[in-house]
Formats: structure tokens, sequence, C-alpha cells
């Protein structure tokens, strides 16, 4: 077969290919040209620059597969792709080392002020008294998302003799233990933590996650790193924390918009900027090119890619099957990240009535998908959905039976946690999907955007304060379901918002003494 390769790949990566089939090596090509060619292709190989579109993907009419030499797939057009039956693979592990250790670099370059006495050096000053940094060792480091490349910047600190605590939604505390790392939530993080690095995706929830609110509840001299994506760190709020002294230091490689022109950063002091470099060393574009190339070689070859960013076409009978309930299924699993109080253990999937005559594969990927979306940069899909489930220490039960009792169908999704469980039931009526059960509660009410949802005493006046608090806050209420296992017993309601309530809304229902408990859950694309 032929594979085009458009831009840079280590010789390492093109010899692998070279081995299997015939590569062309086209760099820099006009994009004119690369759609002129590339009907004669079955395999497309490209980095960060050149975007794989849907008109790109169009043309190649021969592809097969999509390489991105990289992490990151925003160059690719991943709907269009798996609409052509295209396969997108990524090499997400081949720049642990290097995002590792740069993260550790600039870690000591902010502890011992060396770009600053450099540049003093350079102007021909002599001032070592300006200098005097600090040791890291017995120092507390903060890792916000205990990934591959988190776990390796833990082992490194750990070696350093820093004590090393971390936030992660999908990481036990047991998991995090064998690392050597205390996990903790993110507020004793932001409150704990002398030196505090991000590696989290980029999404609705992490953008601006380390703002000038958090920045007040750290200590004082705390210093930040972003060897992730930009934007995570609000680059405006850490300029001017920056600026009065608030945090003390800050190494940044990655940025809002690159190149980073007119950043707020470019000017502040007490900084370590670098041009994107976290996979920029030789080991790591060698390790990239081979990782990329090994999943297209296994792809042509009709096998599987161990990183499959998008799913794989279903074959017609099943895709008309199934394809209904994979939006109900992917809401499922969203509700089950957001109504445990610790990460899942345990997740048993329930397929009765008509989608269980099916390969379930699809929906199970779906839930999981709905549950890691918040949590991994890697698109869940048929290929990886149950490796990372594993990798987060989630044990994935799927139950199917004809039976769905009064429904058609019924897809019921089980989240078990240390502190508690969760069961949310749904169906697909006419098209749309519909939750039937929450716990024990019966119900019938669509999904919407923000829910907010109770289980209190049924007492009189409850409702009420609760339409208060929300009012109060300009919160609109558009459809409620309330239900109760007995008059004066527990009650449980679901209010469907247009606004995602505020914390202190939640805080505020919290403190109500017939309150038992309360869950905020958003739904739709949460990145």
């Amino acid at each position: 077969m032929k594979i085009l390769v458009v831009e840079p790949l280590a010789e390492e990566g093109l010899e692998l290919l070279r081995r299997h089939h015939e590569v062309d090596e086209r760099l820099g090509l006009p994009r004119e040209e690369i759609l002129a060619i590339l009907p004669g292709y079955d395999a497309l190989v490209v980095r960060s620059q050149v975007k794989a579109d849907a008109e790109m993907i169009a043309a190649g009419t021969r592809l097969v597969v999509i390489g991105r030499a990289g992490v990151g797939v925003d160059n690719v057009d991943l709907e269009a792709a798996t609409r052509a039956g295209i396969t997108v693979v990524n090499a997400p592990t081949g720049n642990t080392v290097a995002a590792a250790e740069l993260s550790i670099a600039l870690l000591f370059a902010l502890a011992r002020k060396v770009a600053a006495a450099d540049a003093s050096m350079r102007r021909g000053e002599w001032k070592r008294s300006q200098f005097t940094g600090i040791e890291l060792r017995g120092k507390t480091l903060g890792i916000v998302g205990l990934g591959k490349i988190g776990q390796a910047i833990a082992a490194r600190a750990r070696a350093m003799q820093m004590t090393v605590i971390a936030s992660d939604p999908f990481v036990t505390p047991e998991q995090a233990a064998t690392l050597g790392v205390e996990l903790v939530s993110f507020d004793e993080v932001v409150a704990r933590a002398d030196a505090i690095t991000v590696h989290v995706p980029k999404t609705k929830a992490t953008t601006g996650l380390l703002n000038a609110a958090a920045f007040e509840r750290m200590k004082p001299g705390v210093m930040l790193l972003n060897v992730a994506r930009g934007g995570i760190i609000d680059e405006a709020d850490l300029a001017a924390a920056l600026r009065s002294g608030r945090v003390a230091g800050a190494g940044i490689d990655v940025y809002t918009a690159e190149p980073p022109t007119g950043n707020p950063l470019l000017d502040a002091p007490n900084t370590v900027l670098t041009p994107h470099l976290g996979a920029s060393t030789e080991e790591a574009q060698i390790a990239v090119a081979e990782e990329v190339a090994e999943q297209i070689l296994d792809v042509l070859d009709g096998r599987p890619a161990r990183y499959a960013v998008n799913a794989p076409l279903l074959t017609p009978e099943t895709a008309k099957a199934i394809a209904p309930y994979l939006p109900l299924a992917e809401t499922m699993g969203q509700f089950a990240a957001q109504m445990v109080p610790t990460a899942p253990r345990t997740l048993t999937i329930e397929i009765a009535g008509e989608p269980a005559a099916y390969d379930a594969s699809p929906l199970v990927a779906a839930v999981l998908r709905g549950l890691l979306e918040a949590t991994t940069e890697e698109r869940v899909n048929l290929i990886n959905a149950g490796t990372l489930a594993k990798a987060r220490g989630i044990t994935v039960v799927e139950r199917k039976t004809p039976d769905a009792g009064a429904f058609s169908s019924l897809l019921t999704v089980t989240a078990e946690a240390e502190g508690g469980s969760s069961t949310v039931a749904g169906t697909v009526a006419g098209g749309e999907s519909r939750l039937v059960r929450l716990g024990a509660h019966a119900m019938d009410l669509a999904p919407a955007a923000h829910m907010l949802i109770t289980s209190h005493r049924d007492r009189p006046g409850t409702v009420g304060r609760v339409g208060a608090i929300l009012g109060q806050a300009d919160v609109n209420i558009s459809s409620m379901t309330l239900a109760r296992s007995a008059p004066r017993a527990e009650a449980f309601m679901v209010l469907a918002l247009d606004d995602a309530p505020p914390a202190a809304v939640i805080e505020a229902l919290r403190a109500d003494d017939a309150m038992l408990d309360v869950w905020s859950v958003t739904l739709g694309d949460r990145r």
C-alpha cells in the first residue's frame, strides 16, 4: 500500500513503514498539491500543521488510516474521518518522559532562578544575593491529573525527596498509594502545595481551572507549571499574581494562542517561558514516530490499533439498531460520573430489550465515553474503552437480557464507588432519550443540559425553599420531577435548569436541614 508523509517524521518511524509498504515523504507541500495527490494513497501521516479537515478527507478516496504523530488531534476532523471509514491514530505515550522531564526542568529553573541569573550575567552583573533560591527537598508538589505524565513526574519528584499529592477523580487512593502519592481533592492540592503542575486535558471544566480565586487559596510563594494545554491556567490572572508576588514563579510551555503574541505572560516577572517544547527531545520524536508507525501498519493489515481515537464503522445492521441508543448511553455515563462521591470502581451496564440482540460494545463504549470524557485526552471508542477503564481501576460488567419489562428497550447503568453507588436507567421513546429511573425512584423526563437533583426529607416547604434559593440566584427551573418513598419519608427531586447552579447555591441547599444529598449534573459536551 502507499503511505503519504507530509510532515517531518523521525527516520526510525519511516524505516518501519518502508519495510512493509511504499512510503512517499513529501514535506512542505502546499495544501492544493496534497489534495491533488491524496487520492493515490492508503495512509496519511501528519503532525500539527497540516489540517486533515473534511475537504482533505473527502479527497483521500483510498485512505484507510490517518496517523497523527503526536497527542492532540485538533487538526484532524474526526467526524469526517469516521463517516469515511478512516481510522485515526495518534501517539499519546511517546512524549511522556519528555514532558515529565521538561516539567521538572522548569521547576528547578524557578526554584533556583536560573533564567534571571543567566540574564543578569549576560548583562555583565554579579549579583549573587539577588538570586537566592529554595531547595525542593521537603517541599510539597501538587499534581493535577495523575495520568501517564503525572505519574512520571511523581516518580521523579519522590526521588528528589519531595512530598507528592495529587487530584484525579478517576484514580483510586490505592492506585495513587502504589506510586507513593497521596490522593486528595483539587481544593486540597491548591491549599497545601508549594508547587503545582497541571496535566489534564483542556475541557470546559478545566479551562481557567487555576485562576485568581484559586491563587488566593494557595500558599504565598507558590510556583506553577503548565506543560499540558494552554488556557488551563488563566494567563491574565497569573500575570497579575506574578506581579503582586502572590505567585512566586511560573514555568509555562503552552499558551492559549500559539505563538503567544501579546500574551500577558511575556512581560510578567519571575517566569520561565518555553515555546511548546514538551515533546521536543530526540528520544520522544523517535518514540512518537515508532508508535504512530506501528499503528498505521496494524490498521493497514486489518488489525485494531492500540490508540485509535475514533470509533470504527459498525455493520449496517448493527449501526441501524444501536445508533438511537448511543446518545442515551453517553448521557448515562455522564450521570454515573457525577452522581458518585469518588472514582467508580465497578460499572455495571445492563442492556435489555431490543438492543440486547446486537453487539453491545458500542453502547458500553458510549457509556465509558460519557464517564471518562472530562478526565482523558483520548477519545473513548470501541478499541480503547476497555483499556482506559482498566487503567483507571474500573471493572466493567456487561449484562444483556431480552426482557425490558414494560419498555421495549432499557439501559441501566450502576456505578459503585467507595462511599456510595448510583443507578440510572433510561430508554428511547419516539427517537428521544428518556430517563425512567434514578436510584429506586421511577420517573419520566428528558435529560437537560443542567440538572439539579436532591434527596431530602419529605417535609412541607422544602420544595418551596429550593425554588426560593434558585430564584434568588436568578437560576430558572424549566421542569421538575418529584418522587417519594412514602409520605413524610425520603423524597427525590430532579430539576431541569436553564443554567448551571453556582457553587453558593449548592452550599445553601446542602445547609438546609431537610437535605440528605444534592447533586449538580451537567450533560452534553463538557470539554
